[in-house]
């Protein structure tokens, strides 16, 4: 059974920072590539970046400079360093693997992160 948990969120300030995780499992963790999207209230669920199984990351305008993706293939972990928060940052944080050749899209729960003072 393929599961994706995400933890980590929480209410920060500000300029504050947070670690999101995501662990996976049912699935082989190295293939894939892993997603962070997230999803604002009244808004599109969009991408947040990626690192793909060679580990090669990608991010969106949005979070570059900020935010960084890390993975652990031997604790079949992906991780979402934000730092410098603002208040847009808030929404819902999704946890997303894919392996594109084999059509598989998989995704976690989410987790809550809000960002105010």
């Amino acid at each position: 059974q393929v599961q994706l948990v995400e933890s980590g969120g929480g209410l920060v300030q500000p300029g504050g920072s947070l670690r999101l995780s995501c662990v996976a499992s049912g699935f082989d963790f190295s293939a894939y590539a892993m997603n962070w999207y997230r999803q604002a209230p009244g808004l599109e669920r969009e991408w947040v970046g990626g690192i793909t199984s060679d580990r090669v990351t990608l991010y969106a305008d949005s979070a570059k400079g900020r935010f960084t993706i890390s993975r652990d293939n031997a604790k079949n972990t992906v991780s979402l360093q934000m730092n410098s928060l603002k208040p847009e940052d808030t929404a819902v944080y999704y946890c997303n693997a894919r392996r594109v050749i084999v059509k598989a899209d998989y995704w976690g729960q989410g987790t809550q992160v809000t960002v105010s003072s």
